[in-house]
Formats: C-alpha cells, structure tokens, sequence
C-alpha cells in the first residue's frame, strides 16, 4: 500500500505532530497483512489546483520522521507506471487528498484508470460486495469538508471586514504611517498581550506623501517625474521599504510612486481587499474597486484629501501611457514638439494630437487611428476634428495679457461673477430647509403621541396604535435626517460657488505686459503648467472653452515665471514676419510648374479634412480693381477658412476660469481678434485656378508673339 498525507499550513499547525496522527490512524485502519511501503505527503492548501500541488521542497526543517517518496503528483505519476511499488492507496479522510470535491474525484479517476483503488480511515474498508454504501458515506463526507471549509472562510472573511469597517489596520503600516497600538476589545487576547493597532502620520514620511501628491495634482507631474524629484534628496525623503527587505533598491522608483498615490488608505478611510491572494488568479492581481472594503468613516489623519484623491484617479485614467513635458519624443523620427501637448481636449473626451501640416501646426482628434473594432463609442465622431495651434495661442495671450497681468484685470472679471450658475446649491439649500421643518414637524408629532399614551392603559388597542404610528414616525425621521446628511455630503464635495473673494487670487498676480507670441516655448510649459491650463474643442458648437486654475500655493512662482517671460521677450528683438508675396510681384510669372498643371487643376488638393468641403471654398481676393495676379504687401489674398471662424468664434465666445483650487469660476468671453491670416493657402481652388489658367494664356500668347 501507499499513504498519503497532507497538512495546510506550517503557520496554523504543526506539521510533524499532524502528519503523525494521520499515519497512525491509517494503519489502525488497515487489514491485517497489508502493509504500506510508501509515503507520499504535501505541506500544502487543499484547495489548490491540482497541477500546482507538490512543487514545495526544503521539508527537512519540519523534522518529519517518516520518510517522504514524494507529493501527491508524485503518487500519480507512479501510479500510472507498470512496475508501481503499490496497489491500493490509503489516507486518513478523502479531504486530505484535496478539499475541493472536484480535485479529490479527479484524483479518484486517475488512480482508479491505473487499477489502483483508494480507502480512507474513516469509511468502511469493504473488499467485497457492492461498493455502494462506501460510496455513499464517502461523497457525504466530502461534501461536509467542503463545506466546512468554506463556512469557515466565510466567517473569517465576515470578521476581517468588521475589523476594517471598525478601522483597525492588518499588516504592516503603508509609507507615511506607523502603527499606534491599542489594547484588545476582548479580555481574554487583552490578557494575552495581544492588541490591534490604528494608523498615525509618521513625521516627514507623512509629509513626503503630502508634497508628492499637491505635485500631481497642481502640476500634474509623471510618476517618474517624481521618483527623480524625492532621489535628489533621500536623507530627507526616504523611499518606502519593501517587506522583508530583499526588494529594497534604496532609491525611489516609479512604481514606489505610483503604489503610494493610488492607495486610498491616504484619504483617512481604512481599506482592504485591494489586491487578491489567493482566488483571482494568484497573488497581486488587483481587484475593481466595487469589491474594496472600507471603513464606515475615516479612521486616521488623512494625507491627501478624499477630494483630491478622487481627482487623481480620473486623472490618472484619462492621462494613461502619457509623458510628462512637451519636449520632443526621444523617437529618432521626431522632428517637432507642440507647446500645447497634452492640454487639448476633443469633445469626445480624447486628447488631441499635434500635427504638422503644410507649415501649421494643428491639434486632431482622429479617433479611427487607435479605436479600430471599438468605433461604436464615436458613432457621432467626425472622422477627423482639427484645431490650429496658432490660434489657440493668440486667445492664450489675449487672456494672460489682459485678465491675468492685464492692469484692467479686476474690472474685466468683476461683471461676470453676476453670470455664475448657481442654481444647484441654492436648490440643495431650499430642501435642506424643507427636510428640516419636515423633521422638527415629525419630531412634535412623536411627542404628542409620547404625551397620549404616558397614562395609557398598554394592553389598550388604542395605546397600541400610539405605540406603532410612533415607531412609524421615527422610521420617517431617520430617513430624512439621512438626507439632510446626503445634502450635506455633496455640498462638502461640489465646488464652492466663485465669489468676489477669489478675484482677491488674482490680484496677488503682478501687473506685467506679457506677450507669449515671442516667449521661449519651455517658459510657455512652465506657464501653462502652473495654471492648469486646458483646451476643450467643441466640434458640434465649433467653440472650444480654455481653463486656468490659479492654485493659491503656487501664485508666487506663476508671478516669477511670467516677470521671466517678459525679460526674455524684451532681450529677444522681435523677427519681421516675411511677406507671402513680395510688393510689385506678378504671380503669374513666378518660377515653377506651369499655372494650368492638369495635376493641380483637376485632383482635389491634399487638404486636412477639417478644411474640407465648407471650410476650404470661402477665399477673398484683395480688391477687385487690382489686376488679377498681382497682390500688393497690404492687400494679398486672405484665406477665410473655417478655422479662421472658429477662432474668431472662440474669441468671442470662449471662457476660463479663475479660482481657487477646488471652487468653480466664472466663465470669461475672450475678446475677438480681427486679424487674418494669409499664411496658409492650402485652399487654393475655384477662382484662384481660374485667374492662374488665364495669366498662364496670356503668356503663352505673348511668348508667340515675342520675337526675343
């Protein structure tokens, strides 16, 4: 015969003692003249897989005196060879093969395959007659081990759950904390010494979890952006300690980063079951947050607030597989960087991608590029959306100009705090009166019912219908003080209404005569950094609404890095733009293809879509006395394409913001800009072509009649 023995854990139980007891019980059990000349055991689960069961090695250090041939995949596979050393397989119980049923009858088949028949102690060994009633016995008791072990989880799990909505820590405090011990509610493990700990700030670790989560929330830094920021300084800012210590690498990494800003211990609210390990497929696989438990209410100091975690994590997932700056990509194909990268947003919710085209630079949303199979979540997209570059940047200048560093800045933004929507507060403000005359009214109703049935006979019928219509009343009144606790919930987290207090922020900013056109791209990110500046495009509207949050802690360095703009720009002498056309010049006879080129003139040009069909057909020619052909320095051919309206739609109707960090602003009107631009003529067609084919005739008219 062959034994087989397994004990869970070395942690819980003594595996020498258990593998003992089970061998003893099995030759109890056996008839006489079997003998087991085998022994195969496991220090393992039971309700691992089967095909990861065995593979443990080292068991020396038990001190096990019985000699071990190998593990229960060791048994199978001897049990499937000719010269087998055994016939019949003996346990203690069925659960000892495993504790899922279904491992347990699949190790039942395979040894029952090899003709080898399998018995455990506590069932009727039968070597002849039916098997029926064996079979009976050993399903129930397989049944009753399965079972036992998950009621057992179950109760364990129900108990770990009261213990973290109770907000009582386990294992070992995250970085930033230390464990503050308190003595155990029960008196019997108070006695025993043992105790349960809450979580406190532990000095500067505290305040290095603090400093790392204002950078990426005011400026929006990379993890990996940090991690270099915390190593310039590790006698200050340690990095965290991995358990056990053999993962420590003694600096900061990006994961070190990414683990601490996206625990939600930070906010003060205990929490557990944010990784699995054991079901899910093994340990670490993250679980979706809808099956984390947490503590009823916070139950330590937080370091980052609730609010600015829950803006971290949208954050995160609509900047995902992004980098940090607007420098060039190291990819050797890169030839430009944008100054705006990573802050224009399609309506679609997508970032916008710059592009270079025809000597512009334009920002796209071209959702088709990256969403092949899932085009069904941009049903209403256009295939293409762009914005130009320029722009953008000339509404930025106007608005940093003049409502940020403008002189006149306070009387611009005064007037439109009177267009702030606050409808939603002040409706919450109206119910929260009326939820609470409804709870004084249910409690003077309680009251009086209190007053009728003092002296009342409590057998009386009467007395009795006090009695339930006043339990009634304080059902109603416990639903309504929970509303009253809703509204208040939402009022903590809604942004607070923008008041002539923030405008008090700006002011804090020095009056300066910026102009960002001739500013360093790198002072610009700066800039932009710093005031959370963000671009939202509108494709339907046609409008796009640009955002400026001043942060209050960073308006010292938003002065410093707009008075460095300004003296850049003044020791940089400004460039002359250069004309598109000289003074004087005919176009017909510029050097080049000939005018009529078939190509040209019958293929559609390689416009953007965005320019396409509407937008590309709208073209002006200077003045209709002139000459066709000849256009004067002051008076050229100026491109009237749809980008051109929607930035003078953007200017007359676009917005930003201006507050505090977490308090909703009024939306600002940028003024229009009137300018044109005559730089971009990739719309070349209709009248243009035509006026190109008639100078092309006449000069091969006058070449023929030319005797030079």
């Amino acid at each position: 015969m062959a034994w087989v023995g397994r004990t869970s854990t070395e942690e819980h139980q003594d595996p020498r003692q258990s593998l003992l007891r089970q061998l003893e019980r099995s030759k109890v059990a056996l008839p006489e003249s079997w003998v087991i000349v085998a022994h195969f055991y496991d220090v393992e689960s039971g309700r691992m897989e089967l095909d990861k069961r065995g593979r443990k090695s080292n068991y020396e250090r038990f001190d096990i005196p019985i000699a071990r041939d190998g593990g229960i995949s060791d048994l199978l596979a001897e049990a499937a060879t000719p010269g087998r050393r055994f016939d019949v397989v003996i346990c203690e119980s069925m659960s000892r093969i495993a504790r899922k049923m279904y491992e347990t009858l699949s190790v039942e088949r395979r040894l029952d395959d090899a003709g080898v028949a399998v018995f455990a102690s506590n069932e009727p060994i039968m070597l002849t007659g039916g098997r029926a009633q064996q079979i009976l016995q050993r399903r129930i008791n397989q049944s009753v081990a399965e079972y036992e072990v998950l009621n057992m989880l179950e109760q364990s799990w129900g108990g770990t759950c009261t213990h973290v909505r109770e907000g009582y820590n386990i294992g070992k405090p995250l970085y930033g904390y230390r464990a503050k011990k308190y003595r155990h509610p029960n008196p019997v493990k108070a006695e025993k010494g043992i105790t349960k700990t809450r979580l406190e700030p532990d000095g500067e670790r505290a305040e290095t979890v603090t400093l790392m989560a204002h950078w990426r929330y005011h400026e929006a830094l990379g993890f990996d952006t940090i991690a270099e920021r915390r190593n310039a300084d590790l006698e200050v800012h340690p990095p965290p300690e991995p358990p056990g210590g053999r993962r420590a690498r003694g600096a900061w990494s990006k994961s070190a980063v990414a683990d601490v800003l996206k625990n939600p211990k930070y906010t003060g609210y205990q929490v557990y079951n944010r990784r699995a390990r054991r079901s899910r497929g093994g340990t670490g696989v993250v679980n979706p947050p809808e099956m984390w438990v947490w503590s009823v209410e916070p139950a330590h100091e937080p370091l980052i607030p609730k609010w600015m975690y829950d803006e971290l994590v949208a954050r995160r997932l609509a900047k995902r597989g992004s980098r940090d700056g607007s420098d060039r990509n190291r990819h050797v194909n890169t030839r430009r960087a944008y100054v705006l990268r990573g802050r224009v947003f399609c309506r679609c919710g997508r970032r916008m991608l710059g592009h270079h085209h025809r000597g512009h630079s334009y920002y796209r949303c071209w959702p088709k590029n990256n969403n092949r199979g899932r085009m069904d979540k941009f049903a209403d997209h256009p295939q293409t959306v762009y914005m130009r570059e320029d722009a953008i940047l000339d509404a930025l200048n106007t608005i940093y100009a003049q409502y940020l560093f403008g002189h006149r800045r306070m009387d611009l933004l005064a007037p439109y705090l009177e267009q702030v929507d606050d409808r939603e507060r002040q409706e919450r403000a109206e119910r929260r009166v009326r939820l609470q005359k409804r709870a004084a009214d249910l409690v003077r109703k309680q009251s009086n019912l209190l007053n009728q049935a003092e002296n009342a006979d409590p057998t009386d019928p009467f007395t009795q219908g006090l009695r339930e219509r006043y339990n009634a009343l304080g059902t109603e009144h416990r639903l309504v003080l929970d509303q009253i606790t809703e509204l208040d919930h939402h009022d903590a987290q809604a942004p607070s209404a923008a008041t002539a207090d923030d405008l008090n922020l700006v002011d804090l900013l020095p009056h300066l005569a910026l102009n960002l056109d001739r500013a360093p791209a790198e002072l610009q990110v700066r800039l932009y950094e710093l005031t959370k500046l963000s671009v939202h495009v509108d494709h339907e509207t046609d409008h796009a609404l640009i955002n400026i949050t001043l942060p209050g802690r960073s308006m010292d360095h938003i002065g410093a890095v707009a008075a460095e703009i300004r003296d850049s720009v003044a020791a940089t002498p400004p460039t002359p733009a250069k004309p598109q056309v000289n003074t004087g010049v005919i176009a017909a006879r510029a050097p080049g293809e000939i005018r009529t080129h078939t190509g040209r003139v019958l293929n559609p040009l390689p416009l953007p879509v965005g320019l396409r069909g509407r937008w590309g057909r709208l073209y002006a020619h200077g003045h209709a006395g002139r000459a066709p052909g000849v256009a004067q320095r002051d008076e050229g051919l100026h491109r009237m394409d749809g980008l051109h309206h929607v930035v003078n739609a953007i200017s007359r109707t676009g917005s930003f913001r201006v507050g505090s960090d977490r308090g909703e602003t009024p939306r600002i009107p940028i003024p229009s800009s009137t300018q044109e631009d005559p730089g971009d003529r990739s719309g070349c067609r209709g009248q243009r072509c035509r006026h190109r084919a008639a100078a092309s005739g006449a000069r091969r008219r006058r070449r023929s009649t030319d005797p030079a």
